[in-house]
């Protein structure tokens, strides 16, 4: 399929349409509780219904909690949450006017579907969109593009992560935002774009660290990356960037030391006073659990049937030689050395973390929020690829779509302790039809009591379909949305 011209507004069409399918593929499940989600869903509670950041009235539900002075708050770092505030606060009073209690089990279940779609699925789609648009920078068609962000969007665990109330998926749409707006730099022509666009890597990189904090290192590095863009302008161009990216991670660092010291009255993470007897390793293994990357835990990051990146999405097997290829590219060689770094950076993290398989999930966690840098490699790598290794590309692709929407289809939230759940659990219950398994709810245990569906669902599901006709509804906006994409380019080319 040939290209669309640089300059059409075509590109635009097409970059849409791909983060309305995505979306709406991530608001259709709605994957219930769990500690991590709940932890967070704690706070936003406590901020919008309490007016206050403890946790206490709602502590049962949770063993990820922190205990100072004979208060429980949340352990998470608050970024995902400060952002959900705003879709709480507006969800609220839109309940009450179509007759639903928000404080209401049926409307705090409500309510945690709708922060987990604004502050979780929407920005991993406009991910998706910033992958797009990256990957046409780079040289490659709207087909490799659009290769590359449906591949990461449904064929890795980032679908999971974007369904649920946990911090991956917003982490790595900041970090790809920030990564994008310090491109920007290398074509700024005025000194207003070159302190705006230092000013967004700054907010952006700084918002991932304040989501997650072991995001830290990426952000600086995107910090590098904003200076090496403005680098060959001159002295005074190379001051606005610094400034802009400064300001930016200053307002960030202001927002996280403020809630830090609020709650725990110094700037330790909230992890350092786990109330928990399932986390002591966190104190007794390295900081906080970490210690140095383990070779045989890498390894099993990346080939592991329990944990392993290219198991559950063999898609991501072009994409390491993609960002290599970009890197041969002397003008895009600072870009893919960033990326890459940031990628191998993640999955050394996760390697030295003493709960490396990290709990019930899909993939290596820890490394979610690469994963959008990690897919700036797939668009390349179809590019330069022949239609024989296209047609392998794409076979790949499909088997990690499938693999994705079976996990997202019964639960995210794999068996820690199962060799290969992949294959004992997700297989099994998907063809069996047994569809959104989870029933651990995101309410108190009270709540919890007094609602009988309060667990997993699918928007088919809501519709009366069962099993795997539940399905039905997304595979045909799938199709739909083809049909449109095969429109648009013949209306275009």
């Amino acid at each position: 399929m040939n290209s669309l011209p640089e300059k059409s507004p075509a590109r635009w069409k097409l970059a849409l349409l791909l983060g309305s399918v995505t979306f709406f593929s991530f608001i259709y499940f709605y994957e219930a509780g769990g500690w991590n989600q709940n932890s967070r869903f704690d706070l936003l509670r406590a901020i919008v219904e309490r007016y206050t950041l403890r946790t206490d009235a709602y502590y049962q539900n949770t063993e990820d909690r922190a205990l100072v002075a004979g208060h429980y708050y949340s352990d998470k770092a608050p970024g995902l949450v400060f952002l959900a505030v705003p879709f709480a606060l507006a969800a609220r009073p839109a309940m009450r006017i179509v007759g639903i209690d928000p404080e209401s089990p049926r409307g705090e279940i409500a309510l945690s579907y709708i922060v987990s779609a604004g502050a979780s699925a929407l920005p991993a789609a406009l991910a998706g969109i910033c992958l797009f648009f990256l990957g046409l920078r780079f040289g490659a068609s709207t087909s490799a593009a659009a290769f590359a962000t449906l591949a990461m969007a449904l064929g890795t665990p980032f679908w999971a992560y974007a369904t649920l109330f946990w911090a991956h998926a917003l982490a790595g749409a900041c970090l790809i935002f920030a990564f994008a707006s310090a491109l920007k730099l290398r074509e700024s022509t005025t000194a207003r774009r070159d302190f705006l666009w230092a000013l967004a890597v700054g907010l952006t990189a700084g918002w991932a660290t304040v989501t997650e904090y072991p995001a830290l290192p990426a952000s600086a590095l995107l910090a590098f990356l904003a200076l090496s863009q403005a680098w060959p302008r001159g002295k005074a161009a190379r001051w606005r960037v610094l400034l802009g990216v400064g300001a930016g991670a200053t307002i960030c660092l202001i927002v996280l030391s403020s809630y830090l010291h609020a709650v725990f009255g110094s700037f330790t993470p909230g992890y350092a006073y786990l109330d928990s007897r399932q986390f002591t390793f966190m104190q007794h293994r390295g900081y906080l659990g970490l210690t140095y990357p383990h070779p045989d835990r890498l390894l099993k990051l990346l080939f592991g049937c329990s944990r392993g990146l290219f198991v559950s999405c063999p898609v991501l097997l072009a994409a390491p030689l993609g960002l290599w290829w970009l890197w041969k590219d002397r003008t895009h060689r600072a870009p893919a050395l960033v990326a890459a770094a940031i990628v191998s950076y993640y999955f050394l993290f996760n390697a030295s973390f003493y709960w490396w398989k990290s709990g019930l999930s899909f993939g290596p966690r820890y490394t979610g929020a690469s994963f959008p840098l990690l897919c700036i490699g797939l668009a390349v790598a179809w590019q330069r690829a022949t239609p024989a290794w296209r047609r392998v590309l794409a076979a790949l692709a499909l088997a990690s779509v499938f693999v994705a929407l079976m996990v997202v289809s019964t639960t995210s939230e794999l068996s820690m302790q199962d060799s290969c759940p992949i294959i004992h659990s997700a297989w099994p219950a998907f063809w069996r039809g047994q569809l959104a398994l989870n029933r651990v709810s995101m309410l108190t245990v009270a709540e919890a009591g007094s609602s009988p569906q309060d667990g997993a669902f699918n928007l088919g599901q809501l519709l009366g379909l069962h099993g795997l006709a539940s399905l039905i509804p997304l595979f045909a906006i799938w199709i739909l949305a083809a049909l449109f994409w095969m429109r648009i380019h013949r209306r275009h080319i």
